[in-house]
């Protein structure tokens, strides 16, 4: 279960990723190799920079578009944003995300007050957030 910004468990978190995240990438988070990315343990790994959780809120606040590489295997595609869910339910989503696969780094968990933040700073398109991912990568930040 997801903690929500009080700190209570939330059931929305799998129940959201089961209804808009899983077809794709699977209930496991696992993907499916060359079509859609592995989201456990890779989530969870980029949730523990600032960098990488403004660039986890922009995927599911704005999607994403275009080439990238997740365990050496290119995918081209589009992800469809989500920015209609509240910013509690994408706070909700991330954490279940997280929660799939645990980095030996542990990240605090993510707040509704934390994707307002993204939120305000200006919708993005799915390219410019895949331009965004290209910068995090070339830092190291994204594999």
């Amino acid at each position: 279960m997801a903690a929500t910004a009080s700190g209570t468990a939330s059931a929305g978190g799998p129940q959201t990723f089961a209804s808009r995240c899983s077809m794709c990438h699977q209930p496991s988070g696992a993907g499916l190799p060359g079509q859609f990315p592995r989201l456990s343990g890779r989530v969870s790994e980029i949730a523990t920079s600032p960098d990488g959780r403004r660039y986890l809120a922009m995927v599911l606040l704005y999607g994403i578009y275009g080439p990238i590489t997740v365990d050496d295997r290119k995918i081209t595609g589009l992800m469809p944003g989500m920015g209609t869910l509240s910013d509690q339910d994408v706070a909700d989503v991330l954490n279940h995300a997280v929660s799939l696969k645990k980095a030996a780094k542990a990240s605090a968990p993510f707040t509704a007050a934390e994707i307002a933040k993204v939120r305000a700073g200006g919708k993005m398109t799915a390219a410019q957030v895949a331009t965004e991912r290209s910068r995090l990568a070339a830092k190291g930040l994204i594999r």
